[in-house]
């Protein structure tokens, strides 16, 4: 059966083309990595190999989740879940790139008043996060809060999304794009949750389009303060030379210390030679799974990962559109442009929420913060690591209720739409 074109309106009149989609990963391809799974070839490891000796991922885990992914576990499960949620495909025209195809959730409420919020993952997380997310935001609803429209695309070079062949596609065009889908959608203004990727294409987003109206970041990419804010500058040396930090914030920098030395290696091989990595990743499943899989294990805070939700969770890059490879090269392009990701930058007209993990792969003190732009609101959490939409679902969505109910800090932010009636 034929299914319904929209043409909406993005950006400078441009008209980006959406159509109902849903998930069908062909029956051979199942099978095919049933095959490969049952052909595996496993590596030997030291003597008492286990995550405590730093080595990686233990033998002995990778061969109980591959039998698990080849005998028990139904990729159907998983794409029977998202295809129970209205989800979609936009045809997204860009100035150099041509039309990207973007698989995208949108969960839309029936008050008009609903705050539009532009979901983004990140690596080596995916759509399936925000499945988490959704039961709760209706039981705020329910309990008198703010409602929400709910709008998450697969990046593109992720998932169900097209691949983007062509060398330069910078952070400028990831959150381009994000932007355009949005102003398509008929959000004129929109706010948005992130970890991950998310934050600095947020941040692009941020600084190139005024659509953009609150932010809510579960990882926080802050810098010490600099001797442009004179006050804030000797009180960081003084913090510093004295060592007067928290425990907290003596524990997040120790952590972010220890993953920048001992964790890293995954993000310099992507970085600079993303193509090599990708040949790998597209051919072993069960290099995916232990590529993966460990920063499933190290990034949380002692979460009791199931071998369901691994298979889950590797299986979205596995049967991914593009082959798990072409989400390295995020990594190798966006250290490059306009907008590098490492490079700070202030959002003085974005009210910004800062939600801190204990287990976060980037941990810094609270004030460091001030320098991002206008933060309005703080949330040190007791547990929790990186993957928070998963991990704490209650507490991200607690944020947002935090920062856009009733007398809060963004309630009102965005023109029309406050979250109630």
């Amino acid at each position: 059966m034929a299914q319904a074109t929209r043409d909406l309106k993005g950006p400078s009149n441009s008209v980006v083309k959406v159509v109902p989609y849903k998930i069908e990963v062909p029956e051979a391809k199942i099978q095919r990595l049933k095959s490969r799974l049952a052909d595996a070839e496993f590596s030997d490891e030291l003597i008492g190999g286990e995550w405590e000796s730093g080595d990686g991922v233990p033998l002995a885990d990778v061969r109980r989740i591959a039998t698990y992914w080849r005998d028990r576990f139904d990729w159907r499960r998983v794409e029977s879940k998202l295809n129970a949620l209205p989800t979609f495909m936009a045809s997204v025209p860009t100035n150099d790139f041509g039309d990207l195809e973007v698989y995208f959730i949108h969960v839309k409420h029936a008050s008009e008043k609903a705050i539009p919020l532009l979901f983004l993952h990140g690596w080596p997380g995916s759509v399936l996060e925000v499945t988490k997310l959704l039961p709760l935001l209706t039981d705020v609803e329910r309990n008198g809060g703010p409602v929400f429209d709910v709008v998450v695309p697969s990046l593109p070079n992720f998932g169900f999304s097209s691949a983007v062949r062509k060398p330069g596609f910078r952070l400028e065009h990831y959150a381009d794009t994000c932007n355009q889908l949005m102003t398509a959608l008929g959000y004129k203004q929109y706010a948005v949750q992130a970890g991950d990727f998310g934050v600095p294409i947020s941040k692009v987003i941020g600084m190139r389009h005024k659509n953009l109206k609150a932010l809510l970041w579960n990882l926080v990419p802050s810098r010490p303060p600099t001797a442009a804010s004179p006050i804030a500058f000797m009180r960081f040396i003084v913090t510093h030379l004295l060592n007067l930090y928290t425990d907290r914030e003596a524990r997040g920098l120790e952590r972010t210390m220890n993953i920048q030395k001992d964790g890293w290696g995954y993000h310099h091989i992507q970085q600079t030679k993303p193509e090599t990595i990708a040949y790998a990743l597209n051919d072993s499943p069960i290099g995916l799974l232990a590529w993966i899989y460990e920063k499933l294990h190290d990034w949380t805070d002692e979460y009791p990962w199931t071998d369901e939700e691994v298979c889950s969770w590797v299986s979205m890059y596995w049967f991914s559109r593009n082959g798990p490879g072409a989400s390295t090269r995020i990594y190798h392009e966006t250290a490059k442009g306009d907008y590098p990701v490492e490079v700070p930058a202030c959002l003085s007209d974005v009210k910004l929420g800062l939600a801190y993990f204990p287990k976060e792969i980037v941990l810094l003190p609270k004030a460091w913060a001030r320098s991002l732009g206008q933060v309005v609101y703080q949330k040190e959490h007791d547990k929790g690591g990186h993957f928070a939409a998963w991990e704490r679902p209650d507490a991200i969505v607690g944020d947002l209720v935090a920062m856009f109910s009733r007398d809060s800090p963004a309630y009102g932010v965005i023109d029309g739409r406050e979250g109630f009636e």
